[in-house]
């Protein structure tokens, strides 16, 4: 589905921000490197797209209306997504020329490592990011063989010859569509659990081996479904096919939209550490510290 066209284009949302912040449209206007009648101009052309009022202006400078907050404040997120999302897209264009090689799994690379790049970016704007992603294994291989400075793993095992520090926690969460017969249970069993056929990640996945081994000693069931893509594992899921266990952050959207259900595996323990790795024996340095710094804040 298309972008409704008053949204579809954040620039003027983003000088509506800056005036917010920054107390003017001349103010504003320096900010974005631009002169303040097209400053004025931009915002115009927002007002009219959104149809109402949204700076009013007088002979002592500009500051929002009341519906201009209201904007702003629903406008904030998406424009903060679209940075999110450009920190992200130049991370890979620049992978050619990249000084700083990173890979992470996919759960990192979706759901979290787009504002770290967003902040690492702001600390130091000269460093171009080559990002991979894959599963855990495959990051694991990638800084192990140099084709990474270093990775983020989700997997509980960590290789010979990689170091690792903690720079988070998650929890696996078991997910049912709202019509599945688990639904309306408050918890399950480990070893219910570990009996049912679920769709799964692949092999190597860090989500995948957390599970066995929170649920050891049980053998977990053949998989009814694998799929390398954690979208597709939750459109699966939303079908009703089958239940799947997946990282909390990757669940959170369709946990508060209703879209997904979640239960407790009574008796087990679901977290799991999200870790940075690089080789053992050597020392990050610049900008690959700096990741890790701000991984570690939760930037």
């Amino acid at each position: 589905m298309p972008l409704p066209a008053r949204v579809a284009e954040l620039a003027g949302f983003d000088l509506l921000l800056s005036v917010a912040r920054l107390g003017g449209i001349g103010a504003a206007a320096r900010a974005h490197g631009i002169s303040q009648p097209a400053a004025s101009a931009r915002i115009q052309q927002l007002e009219a797209r959104v149809g109402v009022a949204l700076v009013e202006r007088s002979p002592r400078g500009s500051r929002l209306s009341k519906a201009g907050a209201l904007v702003a404040d629903w406008a904030r997120p998406a424009v903060e997504a679209a940075a999110d999302l450009e920190a992200g897209i130049a991370a890979l264009w620049s992978e050619r020329v990249g000084h700083l090689r990173v890979a992470a799994s996919l759960t990192v690379a979706e759901y979290l490592l787009p504002k770290w790049l967003a902040a690492l970016r702001t600390l130091n704007p000269s460093t171009a990011v080559a990002l991979t992603s894959g599963n855990s294994g495959e990051v694991a291989h990638r800084v192990l063989t140099g084709q990474a400075d270093l990775g983020f793993i989700e997997g509980p095992e960590l290789p010979s010859g990689l170091h690792a520090e903690t720079v988070g926690t998650d929890e696996l969460k078991l997910v049912v569509a709202p019509g599945h017969a688990w639904a309306r249970r408050r918890h399950v069993r480990p070893d219910q659990l570990a009996s049912a056929p679920l769709i799964s990640r692949e092999p190597g996945s860090g989500t995948r081996r957390a599970l066995e081994l929170a649920l050891a000693p049980h053998e977990l069931a053949e998989p009814m479904l694998e799929f390398s893509s954690t979208t597709a594992i939750k459109a699966a899921v939303m079908e009703g096919i089958a239940p799947a266990v997946l990282g909390a952050h990757t669940v959170a959207t369709e946990l508060a939209a209703g879209t997904l259900v979640a239960l407790e595996v009574a008796g087990a323990d679901l977290r799991r550490a999200l870790r940075v790795v690089w080789p053992t024996g050597q020392s990050l340095r610049g900008p690959a510290a700096d990741l890790a710094a701000i991984a570690a804040r939760g930037a």
